[in-house]
């Protein structure tokens, strides 16, 4: 009898225990993240003139944010801005996950990951700066192309434009791809290839049929992990994009710095939000549904 009646209170013993361990990092995420984004989704349905804010119930905002050309135009260029830094990145980072975790002993592995990581040794801002130099019109593409004779003068193309976002942001985000990559890649079991190669395959539909499926799970997150940040960067289109490559946080920014709307920049943000989040979701199912139809 005093068995069955230890076995409760040792149960509920266990589960306190559970539940202190989680209440800190609980509070820490409802504090950090969870308010402060009911804040914005609240200031969303005010309106502001000026320093007054009307805390009246409304969906003006959104409705301004959605009939607005420009408003459209900006969220627009942040998706595509953001798929072509994803895109670029993750195409990037593939060949130099693929070749530490293959062509490397495991010894020296964690060496290449830490050089991998040198870049994030200076500042974010130190690194836009120095892309203004690369790309400027006198910077060190220019002056090499101009120097071996394959350009008569300057490109313009390769700054303060969207191209200039684009590559600064696959630079600024590719050890963010390379990791997740490289973790799927070394869960590979390295038997599975060589039964590909026995049963007649060459490496290249090895690749294609063993590798690249097992490493997915990898390449999904990568996708994630460099998609989710980019949309709402608002230093580097404002530092090499130039008017023609902001996006949708610059005018977040600036309808809360400079024009005293925060409920106008709050509705943008919440919209930005919800496209990010659409985007995500449709990469998570894809992953799930991969993973279902392989298993």
């Amino acid at each position: 009898m005093s068995d069955v009646t230890a076995r409760p209170a040792r149960g509920r013993g266990e589960a306190a225990q559970g539940y202190l361990l989680v209440a800190p990092p609980f509070l820490y995420a409802l504090l950090l993240l969870a308010f402060p984004l009911g804040a914005i989704l609240v200031f969303s349905f005010w309106t502001q003139d000026y320093l007054t804010l009307d805390r009246t119930f409304t969906l003006n905002n959104y409705r301004e944010a959605l009939t607005e050309p420009l408003y459209g135009e900006l969220l627009l260029r942040s998706l595509m801005v953001s798929g072509a830094v994803t895109v670029a990145t993750v195409v990037a980072a593939f060949p130099i996950a693929y070749y530490v975790s293959f062509h490397f002993a495991p010894p020296r592995k964690a060496m290449w990951l830490f050089l991998i990581t040198i870049p994030f040794w200076t500042s974010y801002l130190i690194r836009v700066f120095l892309w203004k130099v690369i790309l400027g019109f006198n910077g060190v593409v220019n002056t090499t192309l101009q120097g071996v004779g394959l350009i008569d003068e300057p490109l313009t193309f390769i700054l303060y434009n969207v191209n200039a976002v684009v590559i600064t942001l696959a630079h600024a985000f590719a050890p963010f791809a390379i990791l997740p990559i490289f973790v799927a890649l070394e869960k590979i079991d390295r038997s599975l290839l060589e039964a590909s190669r026995d049963l007649g395959e060459t490496r290249a539909t090895t690749f294609l049929r063993v590798t690249l499926p097992l490493a997915m799970p990898g390449v999904i997150a990568a996708v994630l992990i460099v998609f989710i940040p980019t949309v709402g960067d608002y230093v580097t289109p404002r530092l090499v994009g130039g008017p023609d490559g902001l996006m949708i946080a610059n005018m977040i920014q600036t309808q809360f710095l400079k024009l005293n709307n925060a409920p106008m920049g709050a509705a943008l943000a919440v919209l930005a939000m919800g496209m990010v989040t659409a985007v995500a979701l449709v990469f998570v199912f894809l992953n799930r549904r991969f993973l279902r139809g392989r298993g």
